[in-house]
């Protein structure tokens, strides 16, 4: 009997601290983090983008989910930028990394989507019937 699994989808960021874009180190080494798992979660703030939170969100993600990167494009008119999106294919939980297979990598096309609020490094899970999300991974 066949099981059926619900693909999840991410969104999340590649800026740490807002400025230190590892957007280009993702790609050309297949993964994505959110997190340098040498800070102890202690030294971070609490809220949306705290390492706990991080955590906690990190684990839900599945092999199979898709993820979108996206930068914060503006703040007044409250838009991101869609700047990649991938399949998850592997998650190391030792090193708090997930494996992506990408698939397409906005460089000189700019994707200016909502922001939905998505201001921190990971968002998610999201499932193909909530409709905000259908503009960013081009459903």
């Amino acid at each position: 009997k066949r099981k059926f699994v619900v693909m999840n989808y991410w969104i999340v960021g590649a800026m740490f601290g807002g400025v230190d874009d590892a957007l280009e180190s993702f790609i050309e080494r297949g993964y994505w983090y959110c997190w340098n798992k040498k800070v102890p979660t202690g030294e971070e703030s609490k809220g949306p983008n705290s390492i706990e939170r991080q955590i906690e969100k990190f684990k839900e993600i599945s092999i199979g989910d898709k993820i979108a990167v996206k930068k914060i494009h503006s703040v007044p008119e409250q838009k991101m930028e869609v700047r990649a999106l991938g399949i998850v294919k592997d998650i190391d939980f030792e090193e708090w990394r997930v494996y992506v297979d990408w698939k397409v990598q906005f460089k000189h096309l700019e994707r200016i989507v909502d922001l939905h609020g998505w201001s921190a490094s990971i968002h998610g899970p999201y499932q193909y019937s909530d409709t905000r999300i259908h503009k960013v991974f081009c459903l």
